[in-house]
């Protein structure tokens, strides 16, 4: 079967897989009904897979695809760019320094004001508890007043480039990874994925990245498997999120403080690290209130406290617990490599450099998760557009 061939037949199944996106913005994936997130990964297999075959997937004559990052990103930031690029948008990021934003302009005036000719906005506010989720619904919702008040001659949709709960772009391109790797969606079942903290020499990474494969992975039959020392626990949703999505699809979602039970027959491994639930929470309330020597102090008892669990290190022994040995490791990238990147980190430099190439690969399906987002949430019909792609005589290279 050809790549063309394939995409017709993602057509069919997304027909079954109505979703509410259409001028909508996408935020939180377990919130969702799953075919909403089946909708997403089929578009972005589609839009791979045209790519793959050669054919311009252009939907845009004009129009512009707007960032607001702040945090530091390299693979979101220009998987953003990309996706848009490839959709026909034009891409900007807007940097709050230099706009009035520094001068007291509120979120509702910023929203309007940078929606003009806007398709797409993609934000990533992950740093603060409470807050990475709350600014981008704000902004979603300043949009549609303006919208409803005809302000806007297009209701601008808003993408979760990751927030304190979620990040939602990098899970389902770590979902799609993983389904190619299986050869399928219906091969997951009854697999097994470790989603396990992992020693870091920094503190304050987020918890949206095991909280969203959690959330995502238990929704697919798969037997999902949450390890971290004590004291490092997620927020609760997307925990009970996942149990209630691992009984409806007769998977298993377990919890242990053990990561070597974690690997144990592990089809896939995902050894990485994030910061107590407490420590971020008292982070933002320190930073908001300008406390900054509580924080100093905050942030060094959290190193202390992560230094006593560096036996947590995805090493050789342990990836021989995994299935046959040969489990599949994922990262969001970058990791914290043992003697490359840092003196002791996440994962033993052997390991990540024979699983270094499939992480770019895993990294790769990312602006086409994005794609998808934005096909979804700005066209009512994605069917229509996919079929007038794969009908559409316009290769992605023009040779004159």
């Amino acid at each position: 079967m050809t790549e063309l061939d394939k995409v017709k037949s993602i057509i069919n199944q997304l027909e079954a897989n109505p979703t509410d996106l259409y001028n909508n913005s996408f935020f939180i994936t377990w919130r969702y009904p799953k075919e909403t997130v089946n909708a997403v990964l089929l578009v972005a297999e589609a839009l791979q897979r045209l790519n793959r075959a050669g054919k311009s997937v252009k939907v845009f004559d004009t129009g512009l695809g707007l960032s607001i990052f702040r945090d530091n990103s390299t693979r979101t930031r220009y998987s953003f760019k990309s996706a848009c690029n490839m959709l026909g948008l034009g891409t900007e990021e807007l940097n709050e320094s230099t706009s009035q934003i520094a001068h007291g302009e509120t979120v509702r005036e910023t929203a309007a004001m940078i929606s003009f000719l806007t398709e797409v906005i993609g934000i990533r506010d992950d740093m603060f508890i409470g807050e990475g989720h709350r600014y981008q619904k704000e902004v979603s919702d300043s949009i549609q007043e303006s919208y409803e008040a005809g302000v806007l001659p297009q209701r601008t949709s808003v993408v979760n480039l990751q927030c304190d709960l979620d990040h939602p772009t990098q899970c389902l391109a770590d979902l799609s990874h993983i389904i190619e790797h299986f050869g399928g969606v219906e091969n997951l079942r009854g697999k097994k994925v470790a989603m396990t903290w992992a020693y870091s020499p920094s503190y304050g990474k987020p918890l949206s990245v095991p909280q969203g494969v959690i959330g995502l992975m238990s929704r697919f039959g798969m037997d999902v498997s949450l390890a971290y020392p004590e004291g490092y626990d997620l927020l609760g949703e997307p925990v009970e999120a996942a149990k209630k999505f691992s009984a409806e699809t007769g998977g298993t979602f377990t919890v242990t403080h053990d990561m070597a039970e974690a690997f144990k027959d592990a089809d896939v491994v995902y050894p990485k690290s994030w910061a107590p639930f407490t420590v971020m929470e008292e982070r933002t309330k320190l930073l908001r209130s300008g406390r900054m020597a509580e924080f100093k102090e905050l942030e060094q008892n959290a190193l202390k406290q992560n230094a006593t669990h560096m036996d947590w290190e995805c090493t050789e022994e342990l990836m021989k617990l995994t299935r046959g040995g040969k489990a599949l490791y994922c990262h969001c990238l970058p990791a914290d490599i043992s003697d490359v990147s840092c003196e002791h980190g996440e994962c033993a430099a052997s390991v990540f450099e024979r699983y270094r190439l499939a992480t770019y690969a895993e990294a790769a399906h990312k602006p086409f998760v994005i794609a998808a987002m934005i096909l979804l949430t700005r066209f009512q019909n994605p069917c229509s557009v996919l079929t007038q792609l794969l009908e559409r005589d316009r290769e992605r290279r023009i040779v004159r």
